[in-house]
């Protein structure tokens, strides 16, 4: 392995950890705020933290022509992470990382109906087996309410990859940094009406967490962006399936959370759809997830 790979996979390990972390800290909040305040923190959290870098470039640089594109973007994302966080607040640590991982596997359905790009034989293929594994995870006929819990967060990954390929429907004319700012903007003023309306009283110590998921979350993007800046996705792009390790172990570790066969057989199969997906051959280039990963573009 090349000295580019270990750097890109040493930084896209960490990144997962701190998007890990960033989740389980969503989980622990989820217990005493409610969702519409978690999410309404973590994009005020995320805009604050983009501050300065606007400042340094000058307000000139957020002038757009795609407002519509930008509000659309913002109320997907928002919807995206009301679903997410959910999911993480009622599901088992593990399960929810794994369904969040399906994200990518619509993304093929919604470029080629939206953005008109051809799906290749690979693409069909790893769609095939990852929501095999979503379905293994859904366990249809168990119990109820985790079900529900799951389709959530199932439609929450949708949710993300209509996000995601709206940016990339963006990316011809809008920067990283403006499309980021916008959904912070958007999803900080979205989300506010449903936080006020769903307020809970934020214990003392709730605000020591609420800032640590915005540092964790800030600096897993960034470690994740320098990953894929590093060395190329098809590399290293394998290694987002640690946070899978991740979530069991904190689960575990906090919650006495002991994934099941069925657990164990769902991420096999969405792991190995993942790798399917990315040992395809490349068609042409295209902007990929490096363009645009900054601290809100993934991860939520």
């Amino acid at each position: 392995m090349s000295r580019e790979l270990r750097i890109g996979a040493l930084y896209l390990l960490v990144g997962e950890a701190l998007l890990a972390i960033m989740g389980a800290l969503i989980k622990h909040l989820s217990e005493d705020l409610s969702t519409e305040q978690v999410v309404f923190f973590r994009n005020l959290l995320g805009l604050i933290v983009l501050a300065p870098l606007i400042l340094n470039t000058g307000i000139g640089s957020l002038k757009t022509q795609v407002w519509h594109w930008h509000l659309m973007r913002g109320l997907v994302g928002v919807a995206a992470m009301y679903c997410y966080f959910w999911a993480l607040g009622n599901m088992p640590l593990t399960e929810a990382f794994l369904v969040k991982l399906s994200s990518p596997f619509f993304m093929p359905l919604l470029a080629w109906w939206w953005l008109k790009e051809p799906a290749g034989k690979f693409s069909w293929l790893a769609l095939l087996i990852g929501f095999s594994g979503v379905a293994v995870i859904l366990r249809p006929g168990a119990d109820s309410a985790f079900t529900f819990a799951a389709l959530i967060g199932l439609l929450g990954a949708a949710l993300a990859a209509l996000a995601k390929v709206t940016i990339r429907r963006m990316s011809v004319t809008e920067s990283s940094q403006r499309i980021v700012f916008y959904f912070g903007l958007i999803a900080s003023l979205v989300s506010l009406p449903a936080a006020l309306l769903n307020w809970h009283p934020v214990p003392t110590d709730a605000w020591l967490w609420l800032a640590a998921m915005g540092v964790v979350a800030t600096t897993g993007q960034l470690a994740l962006t320098k990953a894929y800046r590093t060395a190329p996705t098809g590399k290293v792009g394998v290694y987002v399936y640690s946070a899978v390790i991740y979530g069991a172990l904190m689960g575990w570790w906090f919650w006495d959370e002991i994934p099941g066969w069925t657990t164990a057989a769902g991420a096999t199969l969405i792991i190995l759809a993942g790798v399917v997906n990315l040992w395809q051959p490349r068609r042409r280039s295209t902007p990929n997830a490096s363009d645009g990963v900054t601290p809100q573009d993934n991860g939520l």
